[in-house]
């Protein structure tokens, strides 16, 4: 869109200043606050204030709070009339000594900037995973983490019960698609994934997947295989689903001996180790297999837990 006669003459005015020419020069790709200006360009705070003002109304500059502090920035779209006339000042101003000096100060202010950081964390170090946790919680960089995952992914969550996983794909990829064998659970999952419109919840069974071969991206089998009385069907099963190089995610317990969750909870089998399930990926068709034994929560009752990944091997 065209600037506007009277504003674009403002704008050309505000450039008239040599001051406001090296506080657009400095804020072009950076964000400072008045004080860090005032700084770099070794004036009163309050000559830069008003610098910063008569920027502000004629569309150079923008600002925004952060806390108690107002961080301003060059504001000047891509390709608008300002730009054109901004890069034909600029080469002037940026070749005057004072915006040499300008950059060696500027450089000072930003290291001070980090400086306080490590400072912070120098003094924190011994006590930072305790304030972060009470900052954030336990787990909040594990829900960021899902963020890696391709976003044209479609991914099986195979054995969904009531869709914690599902739900949290959900945001991340293109297609979630749900399986479990319990109406009850499907119900409880279509109430969790709500009206996500990319996750499809389907009745079906490990041993005989509602799939079609070679469509999943990637797939999931959390705390499930250990109710599946033969795990090496499920397995081929997960693998028929595949797309070729498609990646499989096992957690589940390590061997353990309470039997009675046999009775109590319809557990097949009381754990898998590394060597028993890296051989029923094997023979599944799956290479690439990495296992590896999860920390113990202290919060939890349950057995020791597993991850093991393997990526869909050609036969």
């Amino acid at each position: 869109m065209s600037v506007a006669a009277p504003a674009l003459l403002d704008a050309l005015g505000a450039l008239s200043d040599a001051t406001r020419c090296r506080m657009l020069l400095i804020l072009e790709r950076r964000e400072l606050t008045v004080g860090e200006l005032a700084d770099v360009l070794q004036l009163p705070q309050s000559t830069v204030s008003r610098h910063l003002k008569v920027l502000s109304d004629t569309g150079w500059v923008g600002s925004r709070r952060d806390g108690t502090s107002r961080f301003y920035s060059f504001l000047v779209v891509p390709g608008s009339e300002l730009d054109t006339v901004w890069s034909l000042a600029r080469a002037q101003v940026a070749e005057r000594p004072g915006a040499a000096q300008d950059q060696r100060r500027l450089k000072s202010v930003l290291a001070r900037r980090a400086a306080r950081s490590q400072t912070f964390f120098a003094a924190s170090a011994s006590h930072w995973d305790r304030l972060r946790e009470e900052l954030f919680g336990q787990n909040f960089f594990l829900q960021g983490l899902l963020a890696l995952a391709d976003d044209r992914w479609t991914v099986g969550d195979l054995g969904c019960g009531t869709g914690i996983v599902s739900s949290a794909l959900a945001p991340f990829v293109a297609r979630v698609i749900a399986v479990d064998a319990s109406d009850e659970m499907l119900a409880a999952a279509r109430t969790r994934v709500g009206d996500a419109p990319n996750v499809e919840l389907k009745p079906g069974v490990l041993e005989s997947l509602p799939i079609d071969s070679g469509s999943l991206d990637a797939a999931t089998m959390m705390l499930v295989l250990h109710h599946v009385p033969d795990p090496s069907v499920a397995l081929a099963e997960a693998r028929r689903a595949l797309k070729a190089g498609g990646r499989l995610l096992i957690i589940d317990m390590l061997p353990h001996d309470r039997e009675e969750y046999r009775q109590q909870m319809g557990h097949v089998w009381l754990g898998f180790s590394a060597e028993q399930i890296t051989r029923l990926m094997e023979v599944a068709g799956f290479d690439g297999i990495r296992v590896h034994a999860l920390p113990a929560d202290a919060a939890s009752r349950g057995p020791s837990l597993f991850v093991a990944t393997g990526r869909k091997r050609e036969i």
